[in-house]
């Protein structure tokens, strides 16, 4: 489908950011007050690390996986 373009270490930054994001706004809604959009961005980085692509390196050029 895509190339991957992420690195190991890129995508598993992501996949625990996302975890933490969705973690927190299940977790402690009464904090957040009206941050809703919490789990939602979460998601983003989230299922960018499991797949290994991201659109914005792809619309810039960039990588940060090594060359094979």
């Amino acid at each position: 489908m895509f190339k991957t373009n992420e690195s190991m270490t890129d995508r598993v930054i992501r996949i625990v950011v996302g975890v933490v994001m969705i973690a927190i706004y299940f977790l402690f809604p009464t904090w957040l007050g009206d941050l809703n959009w919490l789990w939602w961005v979460g998601v983003i980085p989230l299922v960018t690390g499991l797949i290994g692509w991201c659109a914005i390196y792809q619309l810039i050029g960039m990588s940060t996986k090594k060359a094979e």
